[in-house]
């Protein structure tokens, strides 16, 4: 069925995503050509993204993340992989990763942090392990509007275009549970990796448990509210770091 959809896509829309899909799958295909095709279609998506997105000015936002980021992705063990950080305004915390390591986060879940570099550095690990895990391609190539856009007429810009009519909300819910979890788990092995605190990760799911039971739920928004519970994660990573030696 996906090498179907993807064939579609392909023969539709242009020959990027469809040569990403038959790398993707194909044992013919390296995983560096794999890589570097699922990066063009995420800089195709995320240059929708940066239209749609009120995006920061602040210069001191811009160096909070490319600082913490930078530190993550250096433990980043396949070195194929590379890493784009964005920030934009919103009222409500928010964050998400699109194929090939472009992840946007939202300034106000930065200041839900309060800054703190250990507890932005499990908010970026964590879309960062969305992507390493291969999460943020198959959330895209998967979703009902593209397959219907694969099977119309020919259209500029691929998934540019399939972005631009679903708009950036579509990427800011949760995945599943079973994914968010593997992404919880990946991106406090980056922290510590990166020598971060991993108790930046229990401290801030900690607070949003808090607020959650404190606060309006729109307050928080539609990130954390489709997420599993914030005591779900916490039991979740407990265990995990538990598990590790020297954790």
């Amino acid at each position: 069925m996906l090498g179907d959809l993807f064939y579609n896509l392909g023969r539709k829309m242009g020959p990027k995503i469809r040569k990403a899909q038959w790398m993707w799958t194909s044992f013919t295909g390296t995983e560096a050509e794999a890589i570097r095709l699922e990066h063009g279609v995420g800089q195709d998506l995320a240059e929708e993204a940066r239209k749609q997105l009120p995006l920061d000015p602040d210069p001191r936002t811009r160096q909070a993340l490319s600082e913490v980021g930078r530190q993550l992705a250096a433990c980043v063990a396949n070195r194929q992989r590379s890493f784009h950080f964005d920030a934009f305004t919103t009222g409500e915390p928010n964050a998400f990763a699109l194929p090939g390591g472009f992840i946007f986060v939202s300034r106000s879940i930065l200041e839900l942090c309060r800054w703190d570099k250990n507890e932005m550095a499990f908010i970026l690990g964590h879309e960062m392990g969305h992507v390493i895990r291969g999460h943020a391609i198959e959330r895209i190539v998967t979703n009902t509007a593209v397959t219907a856009a694969s099977r119309a007429a020919p259209i500029q810009g691929a998934l540019g275009g399939w972005l631009k009519t679903v708009g950036v909300q579509y990427l800011q819910t949760a995945y599943s549970r079973d994914h968010e979890l593997e992404a919880d788990r990946l991106g406090v092995r980056l922290v510590l990796a990166a020598g971060f605190a991993p108790d930046g990760a229990i401290r801030l799911l900690s607070r949003l448990a808090d607020l959650k039971r404190s606060a309006e739920p729109s307050t928080l928004g539609e990130y954390f509210s489709t997420h599993p519970t914030s005591e779900i994660r916490i039991q979740s990573l407990r265990r995990f770091l538990a598990a590790l030696p020297q954790a």
